[in-house]
């Protein structure tokens, strides 16, 4: 029983190293041909190949389903990161077998060159961006919403006075707020913070408002019978209710945070920031450098909604949608 249950496996084994070995031989191929300056239908053959098998291994990885949670979690990060590998394989095939300007698209050899040449001015653009500007405006914007919340779902004059005034705010558009913040606060980053609390605000309102009404009637009337205060109601019932709910917004909140930081510098800060960088060698034709900046800026963002996950998946263990996570 135990040599037949095996034979899938051993197929599916058989088929990733089968797969595998036809993508890199069809790669290596189609860079050996550029390099030769083969015509473009012999480059264009073996990336379709290298896709192909690609493609195929991917699927392969994709549909195995392994009994160990480590093996689960394993794959879950070998696909997207296969998946990805495959992507800037081909942008790199695409770049140098057409001949595309630097100017247009960077080969992601020669962003990495970049990104690894400039790691000083890299470091210093991410302090001032994601350590002062996204940190504090995060954690201003996420925790004013927060008691915002919970002051609106004590009070029925706040639910009719200050939440339409936060929708308000949701829809003033950041190319607006940002001069304005530049004006009030300066150029430096304190004027970017302001704009991050002014984005993550509402989010973080909204769904703490939602959360906080997500806790049952007949979990509700059980507190009352054992004679609980709204306050112990509030921290014992209700505000474990609403985690997913706030889970949620700091999630939404991780990427607007970044989003707006950088976007705020486009309109006035000191000779350092991810945004002001970006803005700055776009104006020289710097291609290389910008998509540097913006590799910076997704590992940090990707990093940043992972913490805030791994912190999700401690606090609601209990939730359903955690099971199995």
């Amino acid at each position: 029983m135990s040599r037949v249950a095996s034979l899938p496996d051993r197929q599916a084994g058989s088929r990733i190293v089968l797969t595998t070995g036809l993508a890199l031989v069809a790669l290596a191929a189609a860079f050996a041909l550029i390099g030769a300056g083969a015509s473009g239908l012999l480059v264009a053959l073996a990336a379709f190949l290298f896709w192909l098998a690609a493609w195929r291994l991917t699927a392969t990885l994709a549909a195995l389903d392994p009994a160990g949670s480590a093996a689960r979690r394993a794959l879950g990060i070998a696909v997207p990161a296969l998946f990805g590998l495959t992507l800037l394989a081909l942008w790199e095939l695409a770049v140098r077998g057409l001949d595309v300007p630097v100017v247009l698209l960077p080969a992601p050899s020669m962003i990495a060159g970049r990104f690894m040449a400039s790691l000083p001015i890299l470091w210093a653009d991410f302090r001032q961006t994601f350590l002062k500007a996204v940190i504090a405006g995060y954690v201003m914007g996420c925790g004013a919403g927060f008691l915002a919340a919970i002051l609106i779902d004590r009070s029925r004059f706040l639910q009719r006075g200050l939440l339409p005034i936060g929708h308000l705010v949701s829809a003033l558009p950041i190319i607006g707020v940002a001069p304005i913040m530049v004006m009030w606060f300066g150029f430096d980053w304190p004027s970017k913070a302001a704009v991050v609390v002014v984005m993550t605000f509402f989010p973080m309102l909204v769904n703490t408002v939602a959360g906080l009404a997500a806790a049952g009637a007949m979990e509700r009337d059980l507190m009352r019978t054992y004679g609980a205060s709204p306050g112990a109601t509030l921290l014992k019932l209700r505000l474990p209710a609403a985690m997913p709910f706030v889970f949620n917004a700091l999630k939404i909140n991780s990427t607007l945070a970044l989003i707006g930081a950088i976007v705020a510098e486009f309109f006035g800060t000191p000779i350092v920031g991810m945004g002001f960088r970006i803005s700055a060698e776009i104006g020289r034709l710097n291609t290389d450098m910008v998509w540097a900046e913006i590799v910076v800026a997704a590992i940090a963002g990707s990093l940043f909604y992972a913490g805030v996950a791994a912190i999700e998946r401690l606090v609601t263990f209990w939730h359903p949608s955690m099971r199995g996570a």
